[in-house]
């Protein structure tokens, strides 16, 4: 009878340890950061500026506004990003802007073969 506790609580420890696992995997592979600046806005010294996500789901907003993916926010600005999201691949943008590179299995790093 004994035995048969054990296995079971080992089993109960595999299957939460599993739980926490895939938790933790879907953690990582959400999406980057994006917030919704003014595209009018840019100072070469400070990016853009960050403004209300109402303005860029809105049809009816007072800024020209979008999503600028990655980059770093400092106060109510964010430069280093992109304004276009990076869709897997080599994590770069083929205008040659900055791109969103994500982090993973492997790091992003190196050439993809092809």
């Amino acid at each position: 009878m004994a035995d048969v506790r054990r296995q079971l609580r080992s089993g109960t420890v595999v299957l939460g340890g599993m739980g926490l696992l895939a938790a933790a995997l879907t953690a990582c592979s959400s999406d980057p950061d994006k917030r919704c600046v003014d595209r009018d806005s840019y100072r070469a010294t400070k990016g853009y500026r960050v403004v209300s996500d109402k303005n860029c789901t809105s049809t009816k907003s007072a800024v020209d506004a979008g999503y600028y993916y990655g980059g770093k926010k400092k106060g109510g600005w964010v430069e280093g990003g992109s304004f276009t999201e990076s869709r897997g691949g080599s994590g770069g943008s083929s205008s040659g802007g900055h791109g969103v590179h994500r982090g993973g299995f492997g790091g992003g790093h190196g050439s993809s073969g092809g």
